[in-house]
């Protein structure tokens, strides 16, 4: 019964609520010292996808997957290739479609539920043959294509593929596009929108009879903006059609390797159908830990540089592998 009822993660005392708790790492977070290497990967469809890499000739790889319209900058991402380097790892971030500062080639994006590129990255890693040990650490969405992943594969995962960590994780794409829907949350969406909305219109002069930027100011919720983009442009009969068939959720009892799902209480992107108390409670790999604070991949430590998902992802990591 792999659910973790205490949770080691306290927060600083000036983060006063859940929105604090997101906001400010977001926000203000920098992470020194970190030079990746740019490589980039070309693909069967004839896209593209850029990673960049912490090399340092070690056996071991964490393949780090970004939330949505995140990239390999964002803190928590340099943050985690950063600690785990720096203790005798390799480390790979890798950017979805059109989250490097170019936008990809084909008439789509990225989108939860995509876990055809993640398995070409990890494949790709196992086709160098320097890594006998490879462990998945996401965020938010790359969480939610990290367990996705790891249920579609189940027993099938390479060897070298050993353990899985994920933060903050709308593992119900339904419930959690609804909760920022609420106007109290508003300010979160109207981020992302705003973020979307320069991918759509470079995406409209790339291809004008396929996409159109028109009116895209009438959007005003997620379920508005799959409708009109994700789901024609990656298969999805409507914005039900693409929560049911792309959350994590329903893969989430046929992971088969260990792994941590971490989803804070106090987190405003998730309400109750994102905990999945129910699958952990029977569950014999898969750890379920609800802090009672962090927020969304939020989890500030008072005073120090590292953030505690790092210190929670390596010490999960290294006692599975």
């Amino acid at each position: 019964m792999p659910l973790i009822e205490k949770s080691s993660y306290r927060k600083p005392f000036y983060l006063f609520n859940g929105h604090w708790e997101t906001i400010v790492p977001s926000s203000f977070r920098k992470i020194k010292g970190v030079a990746y290497q740019r490589k980039r990967l070309e693909l069967a469809d004839g896209d593209f996808l850029d990673l960049d890499w912490l090399h340092g000739n070690n056996d071991k790889l964490v393949v780090i997957s970004h939330g949505l319209e995140g990239s390999s900058e964002r803190h928590y991402s340099k943050g985690m290739a950063k600690y785990f380097h720096s203790r005798g790892w390799d480390a790979v971030a890798w950017n979805c479609r059109g989250c490097s500062r170019e936008i990809n080639r084909l008439p789509r994006f990225y989108h939860h539920g995509a876990t055809e590129d993640i398995r070409t990255v990890v494949e790709h890693a196992i086709e160098s043959k320097r890594y006998n040990v490879i462990a998945l650490v996401g965020f938010s969405m790359g969480g939610s294509m990290t367990l996705k992943y790891m249920g579609e594969n189940g027993n099938a995962l390479h060897d070298s593929v050993k353990t899985a960590v994920v933060f903050s994780v709308p593992c119900h794409l339904g419930s959690s596009a609804r909760e920022l829907d609420k106007p109290s949350k508003r300010f979160y969406l109207n981020r992302f929108l705003k973020k979307l909305q320069k991918k759509i219109q470079a995406k409209s002069l790339q291809f004008p009879h396929i996409v159109s930027s028109e009116d895209f100011e009438n959007i005003r919720s997620f379920r508005d903006f799959d409708n009109r983009y994700t789901c024609p442009l990656h298969g999805f009969k409507d914005a039900d059609d693409f929560y049911e068939r792309a959350s994590s959720g329903p893969y989430i009892s046929s992971i088969q390797k260990p792994t941590l799902i971490v989803n804070a209480l106090s987190d405003p992107f998730l309400p109750e159908e994102c905990y999945p108390f129910d699958v952990a409670k029977k569950h014999s790999t898969v750890f379920l830990e609800t802090p009672a604070d962090g927020g969304h991949v939020g989890f500030t430590l008072t005073g120090k540089e590292e953030n505690w998902m790092e210190v929670r992802a390596f010490e999960f990591v290294q006692n599975h592998i």
